[in-house]
């Protein structure tokens, strides 16, 4: 029989630990001996609802499986699959955020860019989106989408964001030197958001198919871009114009360098390198981008800052 379901509540936001902490605390009456030796602290012979989290946590700690988490942002419940490293360590954990495009799902993102396949080190987190309008399709806003712009929707999907991280803090060891984001299309966009509008979060990011009304306002960051030549949706035009405007910002230098297959590397004066990633593709996300995605994310971390807490 499985355990109840645990919910810690920290503040304004509801954590629902999911079914994959349940089974692995669930598999063996050895692994109950065990978790009840380990967090009975209270030495009653029974688990408390926190001692239960506590367990649930490191036995999922491992397991490279997925956890499915609940938060409650304001009036919206929100949800995130969570990855954690497949081996413990008492290293800090990478942590990289990837966000699904209009009309996807974290379950879409998971198939797409298997980020936990490629850096079984690092914590993933795939959040869901919520229902919103598109500004190239769907205006009424009936499929899963991200917020364009700073103040869309109340800034509901900024707000999760920082709750997902401050959780992320709160629950496990992560490297604040070493945070990343990418996302495809809308999820790009939202990379792109996020930068603006967090940017003291965020090593390296990488979106694509995606361009944001907020480029201006970006500070210099290490950064891919990956476009299809045959986008008719975001279109190549325009996403040439993001990546003029990002090279400009970071201090790239005019001519670039081979650094992958259709990847063109610019030098830059302000610790900011740029990797155009041109393909000849259209506006489906390239199966070619999540190992060098990884590998760009690898080469890069940020000088430690003093981290900034949750916004309300």
């Amino acid at each position: 029989m499985y355990l109840a379901r645990f919910a810690l509540t920290l503040g304004v936001v509801s954590i629902s630990v999911g079914l994959a902490a349940q089974e692995a605390l669930s598999q063996s009456g050895t692994l109950r001996v065990r978790a009840l030796k380990r967090f009975d602290k209270d030495g009653d012979g029974k688990l408390s609802l926190d001692e239960r989290a506590a367990a649930r946590e490191a036995l999922l700690l491992g397991t490279g499986k997925a956890e499915q988490m609940t938060w409650t942002v304001g009036d919206l419940k929100r949800e995130a699959l969570v990855y954690l490293p497949k081996k413990q360590s008492d290293k800090a954990a990478p942590v990289v955020f990837g966000f699904h495009g209009h009309g996807g799902s974290s379950q879409n993102a998971v198939r797409s860019f298997g980020i936990e396949k490629l850096w079984p080190e690092a914590i993933v987190v795939y959040m869901q989106g919520v229902p919103t309008p598109g500004r190239l399709t769907d205006p009424e806003g009936k499929r899963n989408g991200w917020q364009s712009d700073a103040g869309d929707q109340g800034d509901r999907d900024l707000k999760f964001f920082d709750a997902v991280l401050a959780t992320l803090h709160e629950k496990y060891n992560i490297d604040d030197r070493r945070i990343y984001s990418t996302g495809h299309s809308n999820g790009g966009g939202f990379t792109y958001l996020l930068w603006a509008m967090r940017p003291d979060v965020f090593a390296a990011v990488a979106p694509s198919a995606a361009s944001s009304r907020r480029i201006r306002e970006l500070t210099p960051k290490p950064a891919m871009h990956i476009a299809g030549r045959n986008d008719k949706l975001v279109l190549f035009s325009w996403q040439e114009q993001a990546i003029a405007a990002v090279k400009r910002i970071n201090g790239c230098s005019e001519s670039g360098s081979e650094w992958a297959k259709d990847c063109t590397q610019f030098t830059s004066t302000k610790n900011a390198p740029f990797i155009a990633f041109i393909h000849d593709g259209t506006h489906k996300y390239p199966s070619e981008a999540p190992p060098l995605i990884v590998r760009f994310f690898k080469e890069h971390s940020r000088s430690p800052q003093p981290r900034v807490e949750s916004r309300e």
